[in-house]
């Protein structure tokens, strides 16, 4: 009756020593490249999450050109994407259309939650045809989480 804290021990038999001991070429070499590829895996993850980590958020705004006109209204869709490596909470995107003679309009969008390197899209409503005039679209604010 061998007990837990017996000093005899027992060992493994010498058929399963040889079995597990005795791998060929082929075995090791599709070891060692699994593993290098895991390895290297693990390491760029690591990297890109400590290196978008510490950049700030950051905003590019894309205007599209393709105005659409419904019940006498321009709709002008526009894409904001963060390009910085931090999470953004509540992006505010304003946009100021500026038609000579015509009093400035203006519209705001507000994006509850923006990811590092995501993009969302949205679309402006203005009374008159913003090809008329400059139309200016920027991030104003936004918030960390």
């Amino acid at each position: 009756m061998n007990l837990p804290n017996s000093s005899t021990s027992t060992t493994p038999s010498d058929g399963a020593q040889t079995r597990f001991g005795q791998r060929s070429a082929a075995e090791w070499v599709t070891f060692v490249v699994a593993t290098v590829i895991l390895l290297a895996l693990v390491g760029l993850i690591l990297f890109d999450w400590q290196t978008n980590q510490n950049r700030p958020p950051a905003f590019a705004v894309a205007v599209s050109e393709a105005v659409r006109v419904t019940d006498g209204r321009y709709y002008v869709p526009f894409a904001i994407t963060n390009t910085g490596g931090r999470i953004a909470r509540m992006v505010q995107v304003t946009a100021e259309l500026a038609i000579e003679g015509v009093d400035e309009e203006t519209g705001e969008q507000q994006i509850d939650f923006l990811s590092g390197h995501e993009t969302k899209a949205g679309s402006f409503v203005f009374s008159h045809n913003p090809q008329g005039g400059d139309l200016m679209v920027r991030v104003a604010s936004y918030r960390l989480p």
